[in-house]
């Protein structure tokens, strides 16, 4: 098994939560990592979605895009309707 230094401080801090949630080290370590690496990736997507903001004309072109997705799961059809219209599909 790979191990890694850590300082003190953060050895007290996985332990302490490791005996409070009544986990493992190992899975209170690979949760906290997992965890941070969800919020790079968000804060990086966050990032990108504010650079095109930016650029006028891309942005644009991107709330365009998103326009025409919602048109297409949308179909014209309030949410009684599309169920009813399922319902009969399915009743054959």
């Amino acid at each position: 098994m790979p191990t890694a230094r850590m300082s003190e401080r953060a050895r007290d801090l996985l332990r302490e939560l490791a005996r409070e949630s009544g986990q493992p080290m190992q899975t209170v370590l690979e949760q906290a990592l997992e965890a941070y690496r969800r919020q790079r990736f968000l804060e990086a997507n966050n990032q990108a979605f504010a650079a095109l903001r930016e650029r006028r004309e891309e942005w644009e072109e991107e709330l365009e895009e998103r326009r025409e997705w919602d048109a297409t799961s949308a179909d014209g059809l309030g949410r009684s309707e599309r169920c009813r219209t399922r319902r009969a599909a399915r009743s054959g």
